[in-house]
């Protein structure tokens, strides 16, 4: 069963190796977890719900509970701690478009709210209720998940939006297919939700971000029903994909979902290299891509994240020999790991093996094979997992994301960095902070920074710690070239800084097309824009 307070399936658990925790020790010290409140507290407190009759939601105190906060640090802290503050005052649960066009009427005819439920795993508040005398229904696609339609001519694959990731997969590998979309939310993340929030994959480089992949769908809106077909490439006008694409719930529900799908490769593997510094790793990366060779994933990461990630490996015996080995081989304290992956035929995928390895060669890199990065695929969809192992040891665990362009990627990554690594100095608290870049683009890259600090002695003042992690490093980047989100969205918690990178004038657009679609307001309010 899912956990109602945390990520994925409650019978799962991941440990910190003891070498993680002296790790985490000897970076931040020892920490003391807090307490979690059950779910029965958090129940109790649940108020009465506001909504009208209606048979078609659900407003037991439970349901309402689990659909109440996503996956962000702060939505973590409260339902550890039971304190919500706002729940969902119902549930629906459609399972088709007609259901959908139903609720939007409902919710019409009696001014209700209604917020789109994908997979939960919002780290931007995109799903959180706002605090208002108007009742709030939490609409949950989940029933809508299957595989309706392959057109194998055309490579388009039709899917119910509330698809997750590992059945949008096994639909289509059943009969020869891949969407090759891979977020590390994949385990729980929906199909719909993707395209709400112009999601990005671990395998971008060979698939495309979301984007790219999505062909069209059915939005049901309060104006009506928007069908997108699927033109593989127009000159008329504006394109109506791309009103839909980072729309996250503000102009309708999603409820049908086309994309472009590929045969199943033949062949796929993923390889591990080492650089002995940051300077010289980045800039094989940079011509890697800039020479387009055929890679499917690439991941760099920074010194600090590659001394991390061999410490919470486990296996002491086996990374000690690692270690020594690419110290004889000149990389040593500073070193930085590459993983990446090869798609497609063996021919390919050769090819693009022999052209990696030629040219990080040049770069000083040392190529260690697959097992490390079979390794990392295997595990690749469970980290998430770790934050609870992390909670247990009395560690909160977070993550900001942007891109930029080539020329202030390392300004960029280290005034984040910085802050985060000095916020907590006047409470005498570490912050143990590390960056990979992990999309790539002939222009610039991602970059994915992960910091971990140790909870304070109650909910309240962690939450404040965190807020000033997240409030000061985020201006930062929308300061220093960076967007406020590569791949997470934007939600209600990054909505304070998206004028900053669009403009006046471009959230005075955005905010005109809400309002042709919603201009009662009702379609998940404070999300994306402030209004």
């Amino acid at each position: 069963m899912r956990r109602w307070n945390g990520w994925g399936d409650d019978q799962f658990n991941l440990e910190l190796p003891k070498e993680g925790r002296r790790f985490l020790d000897e970076r931040i010290g020892s920490a003391t977890p807090l307490a979690d409140v059950s779910l029965e507290h958090v129940c109790a407190q649940v108020p009465d719900s506001r909504l009208p009759p209606n048979p078609g939601c659900i407003d037991t105190a439970e349901d309402r509970v689990r659909h109440a906060r996503g996956q962000s640090l702060a939505d973590w802290l409260a339902m550890r701690s039971g304190d919500f503050g706002v729940f969902p005052d119902g549930v629906a649960y459609p399972e088709s478009s007609l259901d959908v066009q139903a609720l939007l009427q409902y919710a019409e005819e009696n001014d209700v709210a209604l917020i789109p439920y994908g997979g939960g795993t919002s780290v931007a508040g995109h799903i959180n209720p706002v605090a208002s005398d108007q009742p709030v229904l939490t609409v949950d696609m989940g029933r809508m998940n299957r595989l309706t339609d392959l057109d194998r001519e055309s490579q388009i694959a039709t899917f119910g939006a509330g698809t997750p990731g590992p059945l949008v997969e096994s639909q289509l590998r059943a009969l020869g297919y891949t969407l090759g979309h891979f977020p590390q939310s994949f385990e729980l993340s929906t199909i719909g939700g993707w395209v709400a929030s112009r999601s990005s994959g671990q395998q971008s480089l060979r698939y495309g971000r979301i984007e790219q992949l999505f062909a069209g769908g059915r939005i049901e809106t309060l104006k009506g029903t928007l069908d997108i077909p699927t033109i593989p490439a127009s000159s008329a006008g504006p394109d109506i994909r791309e009103m839909i694409l980072g729309s996250e719930g503000r102009i309708g529900l999603i409820t049908e979902v086309k994309v472009r799908v590929t045969p199943l490769p033949a062949h796929e593997s993923f390889h591990v290299m080492f650089f002995p510094s940051w300077d010289k790793a980045r800039t094989a990366c940079r011509k890697l891509v800039q020479n387009r060779t055929q890679l499917s994933m690439l991941r760099l990461s920074n010194a600090t994240e590659t001394e991390t990630q061999l410490a919470l490996a486990g296996h002491p015996g086996m990374i000690g020999l690692l270690e020594s080995y690419l110290g004889l081989r000149g990389a040593k304290d500073g070193k930085c790991m590459m993983t990446f992956g090869v798609t497609g035929s063996k021919r390919q995928c050769r090819n693009a093996l022999t052209e990696t390895r030629e040219l990080c060669r040049e770069f000083g890199g040392i190529y260690t094979g697959k097992k490390l990065g079979e390794k990392w695929a295997a595990k690749r969809f469970t980290m998430p997992y770790l934050r609870e192992a992390l909670w247990k040891l009395g560690y909160a665990v977070d993550t900001l994301e942007t891109a930029t362009d080539w020329d202030n990627v390392d300004k960029l990554l280290n005034q984040i960095e910085e802050n985060l690594r000095n916020q907590l100095n006047e409470k005498k608290e570490l912050v143990h902070v590390f960056t990979h870049l992990s999309h790539f683009y002939t222009q610039g890259c991602s970059l994915y920074t992960t910091y971990v600090f140790r909870v304070a002695d109650s909910y309240e003042e962690t939450l404040a710690r965190w807020q000033t992690l997240k409030t000061s490093t985020s201006g930062i980047i929308v300061n220093n070239r960076g967007t406020i989100s590569h791949q997470h969205g934007v939600g209600k918690d990054h909505a304070p800084f998206l004028p900053v990178e669009k403009g006046e004038l471009g959230m005075l657009a955005i905010g005109s097309l809400c309002q042709t679609f919603d201009p009662a307001g009702l379609m998940n309010p404070q999300t994306l824009v402030q209004k």
